[in-house]
């Protein structure tokens, strides 16, 4: 993430996530060669069919979870479904720093009738003097009913992002939108507003997501709206949390001898879903998701037999219910030199839905100069999707 001086710092935190045991025979070969066959022919980033291949109890990768220096992080997702025409969705206030505001609300007005909303972000200077916001990273989409796409572009724009040049001023006790864009959206029903946007501010201020008219401007609604809409713990949730930022390290270096095994976060259980307060009686918040956290990955690994590594996930969750049915996500992968791809997965079509579909995410190659090498990328749980999204590591014979 960027640096700067005003970004908000936690101290680190560790946790440890443990090994499972299973039979070895399961986990170091395929059932047969065909698997590994349409893994070595698959395009990267797409779908590949692993018929008898695909299930959840593949070895657990243990590894450490640290806190990162991060942002104070906003995410708006309860309501997820704005029910009323007029309405404060989300208040927070927040000190001077680094902010990572997450917006995810869809306008839900279909009494008595369905009506075009305007689904918006403001900030309101608290402070006493004035206030200056700078756009680090940016990113806002077109509403749309299409949540996967919404979710899957979102994150790549956001990855993507370096905003330069981008500070406004606020005076004491005015209010102005966050983003313009937001501000010139006409939002059907249904239909999805996603931003994920990451600034600093120098003074304390209050951050409202609202929806109103589309006649009228944000600041000019929050002069006036008086409801805020009670929270109810649903969705993702809503609120500020102290969380933003997660390093992921493997505690032991992978071995390709030792056959498949998955890394599992985000999935509420070996890793925690992250807390803190709603509003300006500091109930207690949950993102269950961890949506808008961004895990920094470094998995080591050697290959003693010659072979490489495949990562592949999949839609694990599939069979739960008719909220699972699909899932896509974004990456950001870094080669051995640093450098760095973002990639919508898969890349071939919007979703996958459910096994034999995996998706082919990278193909590592064993280099013979080295006796260790290094897999990084960041994830983050990627929205509209059922969680947890397996990363699997499969030792293939690229030969």
């Amino acid at each position: 993430m960027i640096q700067h001086i005003f970004r908000f710092f936690l101290a680190a935190t560790v946790f440890t996530c443990g090994m499972d045991t299973y039979a070895q025979e399961a986990n170091l070969y395929f059932a047969n060669k065909k698997e590994e066959a349409v893994i070595k022919s698959g395009q990267i980033g797409n779908i590949v069919k692993l018929d008898n291949f695909l299930r959840t109890d593949f070895a657990k990768i243990a590894y450490t979870k640290t806190v990162r220096p991060g942002p104070q992080f906003i995410i708006s997702d309860d309501p997820e479904y704005i029910r009323v025409p007029e309405a404060i969705a989300l208040q927070e206030d927040v000190v001077p720093g680094a902010v990572r505001l997450y917006v995810y609300n869809v306008n839900g007005v279909k009494e008595p009738q369905k009506i075009k909303r305007k689904i918006t972000a403001v900030i309101k200077n608290t402070g006493k003097e004035v206030l200056s916001i700078r756009m680090l990273k940016y990113s806002s989409q077109k509403p749309s009913t299409n949540y996967f796409q919404v979710g899957k572009q979102g994150l790549e724009d956001y990855f993507a992002s370096e905003v330069s040049n981008n500070v406004r001023t606020v005076q004491p006790g005015e209010v102005i939108a966050i983003d313009e864009q937001l501000e010139r959206n006409v939002v059907e029903y249904d239909e999805l507003v996603h931003g994920f946007y990451e600034f600093v501010i120098d003074q304390p201020a209050q951050i409202s997501v609202l929806q109103t008219s589309p006649e009228k401007s944000g600041p000019e609604a929050f002069a006036t709206i008086k409801n805020i809409i009670p929270h109810s713990h649903g969705n993702a949730g809503r609120g500020l949390f102290g969380v933003s930022n997660y390093a992921i390290a493997g505690v032991d270096t992978l071995d390709t001898k030792n056959g498949i095994s998955q890394l599992i976060i985000a999935d509420g259980h070996d890793d925690p879903w992250i807390t803190g307060t709603i509003g300006a009686d500091k109930a207690y918040a949950r993102n269950a998701g961890n949506y808008g956290v961004l895990y920094s990955t470094n998995i080591k690994w050697k290959s003693t037999d010659g072979k490489g590594l495949a990562l592949l996930t999949w839609n694990s969750r599939s069979a739960d219910n008719k909220w699972c049915g699909g899932m896509g996500l974004t990456m950001e992968l870094f080669d051995s030199k640093g450098a760095k791809t973002i990639r919508q997965l898969p890349g071939d079509t919007l979703i996958t839905k459910a096994a034999p579909e995996a998706i082919l995410v990278e193909i590592y190659r064993p280099d013979p100069t080295k006796e260790i090498q290094e897999i990084n990328f960041t994830y983050s749980p990627p929205g509209a999707s059922c969680l947890p999204t397996p990363l699997i590591f499969v030792p293939i014979d690229l030969k």
